[in-house]
């Protein structure tokens, strides 16, 4: 679970410089816009306490909708997506071990974002 986050999150970080940022208005309240919102640990900071709030929210829901526990096929990896898993034990095997791999790589790319940008500032 937690290499899927990094995976989303070095991707997330890298994403907007690449493609450019969503059009429109983040906060039209607060006449924020997506432009607006710098790339990088300095966004934490632009987006609003509301915006926090729905990212926490979402994230309690992630966290509580699927039993997780001991035993569980989820709790193996496998939610029951068959792109990432299989009817096959050995290549469903490989899969998940590739996946596993796969987030740790990711989960010390993101870290090594975050020390870049907390150092330098970009």
């Amino acid at each position: 679970k937690h290499g899927r986050i990094a995976q989303l999150a070095a991707m997330g970080y890298i994403t907007p410089e690449i493609t450019g940022k969503l059009p429109g208005y983040l906060s039209p309240s607060a006449g924020l816009k997506f432009a607006d919102v710098p790339n990088g640990l300095a966004a934490i900071s632009k987006v609003p306490a509301a915006g926090w709030g729905q990212i926490v929210a979402y994230m309690a829901f992630c966290e509580v909708s699927q039993d997780q526990s001991a035993g569980t096929a989820a709790s193996r990896g496998d939610f029951g997506f068959k792109v990432l898993t299989s009817s096959d034990p050995l290549v469903k095997t490989n899969k998940l071990n590739a996946e596993l791999a796969n987030g740790r790589l990711a989960m010390m790319a993101i870290i090594g974002m975050f020390v870049q940008d907390g150092l330098t500032g970009s």
